[in-house]
C-alpha cells in the first residue's frame, strides 16, 4: 500500500540545507570558509544548516561558491502546463 507522504515547508528548507552542508563537506569547504567565499555571514551559514532558514540570495550566494548554482537557476522549469495559456506564459520564462 502506498503511504503518501507528506513535508512541510520547513522540512524541506532543512534536507535542503543538509544537502548544501553535504556538498560543502565534499569539497572540504569549512563554514568559515564559505562565509568567506560568499560574502555570507557566518552566523547565517550556521543557522542555515542547523535550522534551514535563510534567506534566497544567501541560499543563491552559497550555491554559486559550491559550484551548484544550475540547481537554483533550474527549479520550477520541468513545470507541467495545466491549459494552452499556461503553456503561452510559459514561453516568456526563459
Amino acid at each position: 500500500m502506498n503511504e503518501l507522504l507528506w513535508e512541510t515547508p520547513q522540512e524541506i528548507n532543512l534536507a535542503l540545507a543538509k544537502r548544501i552542508s553535504v556538498i560543502r563537506k565534499r569539497k572540504k569547504i569549512t563554514q568559515q570558509q564559505l562565509s568567506s567565499l560568499s560574502g555570507v555571514s557566518l552566523g547565517s551559514i550556521k543557522r542555515f544548516e542547523r535550522t534551514g532558514n535563510i534567506s534566497l540570495n544567501h541560499l543563491t550566494s552559497i550555491a554559486f561558491c559550491l559550484g551548484v548554482e544550475g540547481e537554483i537557476k533550474n527549479l520550477f522549469t520541468n513545470t507541467p502546463y495545466q491549459s494552452i495559456e499556461d503553456k503561452e506564459l510559459g514561453k516568456y520564462l526563459y
